[in-house]
């Protein structure tokens, strides 16, 4: 007997297609059967969605997932649990683990521990050099054959120009966007937050914004030359985003993301020497949360990718010298955007659903991103009005690394739908 379910008369928002109306979505063995008003599914499992957003399942395309190598703070099980509980049903994971993602191995190692372990989708993103130490190029077209979507050093930049245009030349050659954390590594040396005053006034050495700014610079000029896909990942300051908009006015295929921790957040915020603010790229000054805003609000912006990076308690919590970079963010990146984005009326419902749907979807030609009939069964639903309290001791993660423990908001999601199975669903 075939599987069924049915949301009934909830807003189905869907980008891809341009629908925006109250339907039912009927998912059939694990896909999209049909969209409409009052469809006939006998035999379906129901979930009333009247008063809820529907729309089609969230893509997180940067995440750290930690395995193989580092289980103790995460693993692809617990990992796939937190995008869940944060509305995601699609993550794409970074390679820096051990042994780093640069081999047709590793990737497959991913690629089978998420098929028996994960509740979500997650797609591997391969290394662009061997043991992402910029030097020699990793196994490209392996991993892609493997399941690769996407290169990146990401937590390393490749700091040697040539070696990065042959990877873009080489990306290109096999249908791949290039990814990469802007940061020349001479400029942020020994740094520890944003250069500013606030790091003057708690005595903590400065990472320039001109650090990511070079990089950005750099490397859309290797982009022009090469006719590579180029991605900028957790793209930070307002220069930055004023060169990838103009890189894109002039044609070039040039994508970016934003993370919530910086729009939601400035330097100015950092409690002292409070570790759970340390990230790379550091928390920015406000002028450059300003700049973010508007080029997500504008459509310089493409994705909004939440940067999750989970920290055991035992690295995380030491003095804010030593401790490593990275956040949460999965379980609490809906709920920052409705109460930074959507509820001040930055950006509408339909262009936050877009930044996590086709957004992502189109930038990593991943087959998802929409609920057109055919389509995977995957689907987010969402409660504006829902108001909740992140607790970080009780999230899904193994780690418990993020500034927004005890925080209330105002809108969050209600159920995640991977497959036409209900994978997470809010209490």
């Amino acid at each position: 007997m075939a599987e069924k379910l049915v949301l009934r008369n909830g807003r189905v928002i869907d980008p891809a297609s341009r629908h925006d109306a109250t339907a039912d979505v009927l998912m059939v063995d694990g896909r999209i059967a049909a969209v409409g008003r009052a469809l006939d599914a006998t035999g379906a499992a129901e979930f009333d969605a009247t008063g809820l957003i529907v729309a089609p399942g969230f893509i997180d395309m940067h995440v750290h997932l930690r395995e193989p190598g580092f289980e103790h703070a995460e693993t692809i099980e617990t990992g796939s649990r937190a995008a869940a509980a944060g509305g995601f049903t699609t993550v794409c994971c970074m390679p820096n683990t051990k042994p780093v993602n640069d081999s047709v191995h590793v990737t497959s190692y991913i690629v089978e521990r998420a098929r028996n372990h994960a509740v979500v989708n997650v797609y591997p993103i391969g290394a662009i050099t061997k043991g992402s130490e910029g030097e020699e190029l990793a196994a490209i077209g392996s991993m892609k054959a493997a399941g690769a979507v996407a290169i990146s050093d990401d937590g390393k930049p490749v700091m040697n120009a040539r070696v990065m245009r042959r990877a873009m030349e080489m990306a290109r050659s096999y249908g791949v966007p290039v990814i990469n954390h802007c940061e020349d590594l001479h400029l942020s040396a020994g740094g520890d937050m944003h250069e500013g005053l606030p790091s003057v006034r708690l005595g903590l050495r400065g990472i320039p914004a001109a650090s990511e700014d070079v990089m950005v610079a750099r490397d859309l000029l290797l982009a022009e030359l090469t006719g590579a896909r180029y991605h900028v990942a957790h793209l930070s300051t307002a220069r930055a985003v004023a060169m990838v908009a103009f890189a894109k006015s002039k044609g070039l295929s040039v994508s970016c993301e934003v993370s919530p921790h910086h729009f939601a957040l400035s330097d100015g915020n950092i409690k002292p020497y409070d570790s759970n603010y340390k990230m790379k790229p550091p928390l920015r000054s406000a002028a450059d949360v300003d700049a973010c805003v508007a080029g997500i609000a504008g459509g310089a912006v493409d994705a909004l990718a939440t940067d999750h990076a989970p920290h055991a308690g035992s690295e995380k919590m030491q003095e804010f010298e030593k401790c490593p970079f990275g956040i949460l963010g999965l379980e609490t990146a809906i709920g920052l955007t409705f109460e930074r984005l959507v509820h001040p009326g930055l950006i509408s419902l339909t262009r936050m659903i877009e930044l996590y749907t086709t957004g992502p979807a189109r930038i990593l030609d991943l087959p998802h991103g929409t609920l057109a009939p055919g389509a995977q069964g995957d689907v987010t639903v969402i409660d504006p009005a829902r108001k909740w309290t992140y607790d970080v001791n009780q999230s899904a993660s193994k780690s418990r690394n993020s500034p927004f423990d005890g925080h209330a908001f105002t809108g969050g999601p209600v159920a995640s739908i991977v497959r036409g199975r209900m994978v997470w669903q809010a209490t």
